[in-house]
């Protein structure tokens, strides 16, 4: 995905109230942004590390910019954008990148499915090969050289395996798909110590024939694509 317009280069004052960031920027003016990832940010939001905003030149919005990327502890460049994930695994899908989910005629996103008022990011469909849904989760947190998910307890992200479950029992294919937005992770495993009924919950997916896909991305102030595929480790 190519980020069209140059981003806002800051450092990160605090991060608060879940959807708020203060930044200092190069000039030395201070500004709030918003930030669509609700999760603990674990790593990704240390007071001073270097941040990149976008700006939706919005004079409606409160808060017009937009916290994007973050160089994580450690170093590394992460997209800390929740609402980009999707938009990243469908890329991916289209350009061939995600060999796995080759060969449907039809895809689309957000569709009403299941019995807990769910909706499936991606939903691939073909007269042969049939139904094919697919759960994004955006993946920022890495402990040790592993991405981990979630870094928070998410019982929504319980309820979509439960969902991806129910899928695969009525004879239609399921995948959990972990769109790891850094680039400096090896393997990906759930995060047990944070939240255990999803780890459980997960193995549990697995067994009954959800498949787990990770794929990392390549990121930079221009560009973010899902690049490589890394082992799930349950």
């Amino acid at each position: 995905m190519i980020i069209s317009e140059p981003l806002i280069q800051g450092t990160l004052i605090k991060r608060y109230k879940r959807f708020l960031a203060d930044v200092e920027l190069e000039d030395g003016s201070v500004v709030t942004a918003h930030s669509a990832n609700t999760g603990s940010m674990t790593g990704c939001s240390t007071p001073g590390a270097k941040v990149w905003l976008s700006d939706s030149k919005s004079e409606t919005r409160k808060y017009p910019l937009s916290w994007e990327l973050v160089e994580a502890d450690g170093g590394a460049l992460t997209g800390i954008n929740t609402g980009l994930a999707n938009r990243l695994v469908q890329e991916a899908i289209e350009n061939g990148t995600v060999k796995e989910l080759q060969g449907y005629e039809t895809i689309r996103t957000e569709v009403k499915y299941g019995h807990e008022r769910s909706r499936i990011d991606v939903l691939l469909e073909d007269a042969k090969k049939g139904l094919c849904y697919v759960e994004v989760k955006s993946v920022t947190l890495m402990v040790g050289g592993q991405a981990r998910f979630p870094d928070a307890v998410s019982a929504r992200g319980t309820k979509h395996l439960r969902e991806l479950m129910a899928m695969v029992e009525a004879g239609h294919r399921a995948v959990i798909f972990y769109c790891i937005q850094r680039g400096d992770c090896e393997t990906f495993a759930p995060a047990d110590e944070i939240d255990p009924e999803y780890g459980t919950t997960l193995r549990q997916a697995i067994l009954a024939g959800v498949e787990a896909l990770a794929y990392k991305a390549d990121v930079s102030s221009d560009e973010i694509k899902l690049q490589t595929k890394v082992p799930v480790q349950v």
